[in-house]
């Protein structure tokens, strides 16, 4: 046993090398415009298989067109990255947001990984960056160069122009039908994933900066922050010892229950009280995933009805959705009445569900184990997929009438939302609107008011380019809906923060909100 082990693990890592090598090989190989071409017939076949209401927003003539058309323009022999480029356009014309082709990406093993991170933070992670009328931002400097100043704007990168870069990359995703803040909100956040689509992993990058009318060339290279590293002489007693388990474990629930993401170092769900009376609340609500969230809600709202807070401030900006049952739950603390959360979710099929879902990524070993549990789930997709007399499958989830939770708040609700107010954020957005619970501040959301195609979302692999392409199974549509079209949740009061607003950390949305509570008093 303690020779096989080492055995398996050198075996493991020279499959994994091996993996990682053959991908980036492939990645840098021309393939023939005839495998291309059964690429684009394959995918749009997938998306007639998978995606449901495909033709919500662009007709079958329209998208036959675009996927015939773009097999008539593939003459010569591309790359998968080129390839991407051709494709994605005509996969983002189907107009939803949760479906589009993943770029394919230099690969690195978990060795070249840890040698990266141990250089310490790249170039282009160093800095904070925001998109405001076509130009990009400096919002925040981490860099040794403590002369570029916060606000100036990105002339170039490695005589890389963002405008035009993000303007090309732009294309190759959509938003919820015809929706456009969901991608002028995100640009800012989304450059560096584009520009290290363009250029792989950089050690350095000469920025030419603009501040005012000066202009300014710097070179950002990685560099790693150092440490501060003390040790303590004196021998912990066993009480200070029991202090510090406790404190470890008060953390560590802390950050079951509220949702802790260390990409970030944030976490997904915040309350805090203001005022000395705790008048008012503010819930901030950064991904509706992670963790124990029922028990959250439960002791948030019972701390709300026993500090008697007469105005909550539902903050779902820059919150990119999650869970369905967790935006329920949450509703159920908001709603005044009983309700009905969702309509049944159309699929395309059960079998077509059953197929998407299930067998969907992961290990052979782990197919195998699904597999024998089969019989299983598609003994519960039977009692949850039902065919209508319309002739259209439907998932029924959260579609029960249910009541208003006990300690439902009873007072003002305002939410705060933006383009990056998405998904699930936006169906639980638009219940409360359709309801009149809430009133809404600031721009209008980047996830439709009557829905969007996601619930379960698998990734299917293009034969030839092996790029994967990511789509929802379920046309999820919230309780209430809009005669609006292909658009979010607009504000009852719109608030477009400036750069300057970005820069002093001034909050112009919640500012009007807190100035309207006062002038009700």
């Amino acid at each position: 046993m303690k020779k096989t082990l080492p055995l398996l693990l050198l075996l493991y890592f020279f499959v994994q090398c091996n993996t990682v090598s053959k991908q980036n090989t492939h990645y840098q190989t021309l393939i023939p415009a005839p495998k291309l071409q059964a690429d684009v017939a394959f995918a749009y076949k997938q998306l007639q298989k998978l995606h449901p209401n495909l033709y919500l927003y662009s007709s079958k003539w329209t998208l036959d067109h675009q996927f015939d058309s773009l097999k008539n323009t593939i003459t010569t022999p591309m790359t998968p990255l080129a390839f991407f480029k051709k494709i994605s356009p005509v996969v983002a014309a189907v107009k939803q947001g949760h479906l589009f082709v993943q770029a394919p990406r230099i690969k690195y093993t978990k060795k070249q990984t840890k040698a990266l991170l141990q250089k310490g933070i790249g170039p282009l992670s160093q800095f904070d960056f925001e998109y405001l009328d076509h130009k990009l931002y400096l919002l925040k400097n981490n860099s040794q160069d403590s002369t570029i100043l916060v606000g100036s704007e990105v002339i170039s990168i490695n005589r890389t122009k963002p405008n035009e870069l993000i303007d090309q990359y732009s294309n190759y995703y959509a938003s919820d039908g015809f929706n456009t803040t969901f991608k002028t909100r995100g640009n800012g956040a989304r450059f560096t994933t584009f520009f290290t689509i363009e250029n792989g992993i950089q050690d350095s990058l000469t920025y030419v900066l603009k501040y005012r009318d000066s202009l300014k060339t710097s070179t950002i290279k990685r560099f790693k922050k150092e440490t501060k590293t003390t040790q303590n002489k004196k021998t912990n007693t066993p009480k200070k010892q029991t202090n510090h388990a406790q404190k470890a474990k008060k953390v560590r629930q802390k950050k079951r229950i509220q949702g802790y993401d260390p990409a970030t170092a944030q976490y997904m769900r915040n309350i805090r009280f203001l005022e000395k009376d705790s008048s008012i609340a503010v819930l901030k609500i950064r991904g509706f995933k992670n963790k124990a969230y029922r028990r959250f809600y439960k002791e948030t709202f019972e701390k709300i009805k026993q500090y008697q807070t007469k105005n909550l401030i539902l903050d779902l900006r820059d919150n990119g959705g999650g869970r369905l049952s967790e935006i329920s739950d949450l509703y159920a603390y908001l709603s005044d009445t009983t309700f009905v959360f969702l309509e049944p979710s159309e699929v395309v099929s059960r079998s077509q569900f059953f197929n998407g879902s299930y067998y969907n990524g992961g290990s052979f070993v782990l197919k195998i184990l699904k597999t024998i549990l089969s019989p299983a789930y598609y003994s519960y997709l039977l009692c949850t997929i039902h065919k209508k007399d319309n002739g259209k499958s439907y998932f029924a989830t959260e579609t029960k009438k249910r009541q208003a939770n006990t300690n439902a708040f009873r007072g003002k609700v305002y939410v705060l939302i933006n383009g990056l107010s998405f998904s699930a954020s936006s169906i639980l957005s638009s219940n409360l609107k359709g309801s009149k619970r809430a009133f809404f501040v600031g721009q209008e959301t980047g996830g439709a008011y009557n829905g969007t195609v996601a619930g379960v979302m698998p990734t299917f692999k293009l034969p030839y380019s092996k790029l994967k392409i990511r789509t929802g199974l379920m046309h999820v549509v919230p309780f209430y809906k809009t005669s609006v079209v292909g658009h979010g949740i607009y504000p009852d009061h719109e608030i477009l923060p400036t750069l300057q607003d970005r820069i002093q950390h001034i909050d112009p949305e919640l500012n009007w909100i807190l100035k309207d509570i006062k002038k009700a008093h």
